[in-house]
C-alpha cells in the first residue's frame, strides 16, 4: 500500500469519527509526518511511495487516538504559542491563539522599561509566563497554579526557552500566599459555566483538565477570587490583564467595578469577541 492510500484511509476514518473534513485531512498528514520524521512538503513528495514496513503499525494508534477525538496537541505532545514551541500534556489546557492577546496588550504598557515583576496566575503550561519572560528580559516572573502536574509542564517549558532562572513557580490558588507586589498581573482563569459542559467539543470536554475549564454556574468564580487578591498585589499604576469567555466582558467588568477596579481597555479577537480586559485600580 502506498502512503497516499494509507493516509486516505486515515482521513476517512477521522471524518467518520466526526472530525471536520478539512481538519481530518490536515491531521492525518501531520500524524503521518510525525511517524515518518519529515515535514509536510517532504510528505507530499513521498505520497506515491510504498509505505515503510513499520509505518502502518506506528500510524494506526495515532489515528485511533485522534478518531477518539483526543486533541492533536496531546497526541503530538506540543503546540505553538507566541512563536514558541511548548510541551503540553493532558495536565494542562492547550494554549489558544486568543490568549496571545494578553501578551500583545502587555507589551505597549511598558514601552521603555520592563516591569520589575510580573505575576502569571493560573499558569497552566506556562505559556504566558514564558512568553512574557522572553519579551521582558529584565523582569522576574511568578507563575502560580493549583496543579502540581501543570507546574511541572510549565517548568519544562521555561527551561526549554532559557527563562527558568527568572520564573518562580508557586503551587497555590490564584494569589493566595503570594506577598510580592507586581506592576503587571496576568490571568487566563477557568471561565466556562459548568452547565455548558454538554455543548463543548469532545476534544475539550473529554480531554482537557476540568479544573482549568469550569468555574461555577456562571463561569465567574475565578474572577471572584482573583479580583480582591490582585488588588493587594498590584503596584500603583500597575495593570491587571485577564482573558474572558464569550459575552463575559460585561459581567467581569461589573464585578471589577464593585471592587475598585477601572476598565482601562478591552481587546477583541478575530471573530469580534471581547477576549482581553485591562484593569487598573481607581
Amino acid at each position: 500500500m502506498t502512503l497516499f492510500e494509507r493516509i486516505t484511509e486515515a482521513r476517512a476514518a477521522l471524518t467518520a469519527a466526526g472530525v471536520a473534513t478539512r481538519e481530518a485531512g490536515f491531521d492525518a498528514d501531520l500524524l503521518a509526518s510525525r511517524v515518518l520524521g519529515c515535514d509536510r512538503a517532504q510528505l507530499v513528495a513521498r505520497l506515491r511511495d510504498e509505505e515503510p514496513p513499520d509505518f502502518a503499525a506506528r500510524f494506526a494508534p495515532l489515528v485511533a487516538r485522534r478518531a477518539a477525538r483526543e486533541p492533536m496537541a496531546y497526541i503530538l505532545g506540543q503546540c505553538e504559542f507566541w512563536a514558541l514551541s511548548l510541551d503540553v500534556t493532558p495536565d494542562v489546557l492547550i494554549p489558544r491563539p486568543e490568549t496571545e492577546l494578553i501578551v500583545e496588550e502587555a507589551i505597549p504598557l511598558h514601552p521603555f522599561r520592563a516591569p520589575a515583576t510580573i505575576i502569571d496566575v493560573c499558569t497552566g503550561s506556562g505559556c504566558l509566563a514564558v512568553a512574557l519572560a522572553t519579551e521582558f528580559p529584565l523582569a522576574s516572573v511568578i507563575a502560580t497554579d493549583v496543579s502540581a502536574a501543570a507546574l511541572g509542564v510549565a517548568r519544562r517549558n521555561a527551561a526549554r526557552h532559557g527563562v527558568d532562572g527568572r520564573i518562580r513557580f508557586e503551587r497555590t490558588d490564584m494569589l493566595a500566599g503570594i506577598e510580592t507586589r507586581a506592576s503587571l498581573i496576568v490571568c487566563n482563569p477557568p471561565y466556562v459555566p459548568a452547565g455548558d459542559a454538554p455543548t463543548l467539543m469532545p476534544e475539550v470536554a473529554h480531554f482537557e483538565p476540568h479544573v482549568a475549564l469550569f468555574a461555577g454556574p456562571d463561569g465567574l468564580d475565578g474572577y471572584r477570587r482573583l479580583l480582591p487578591q490582585a488588588a493587594d498585589r498590584l503596584l500603583p499604576a500597575g495593570r491587571l490583564l485577564v482573558e474572558v469567555g464569550y459575552d463575559q466582558d460585561g459581567p467581569v467588568a461589573d464585578l471589577a467595578s464593585c471592587q475598585g477596579w477601572r476598565l482601562a481597555s478591552a481587546r477583541k479577537d478575530l471573530q469580534g469577541i471581547t477576549r482581553t480586559l485591562v484593569f487598573e485600580r481607581t
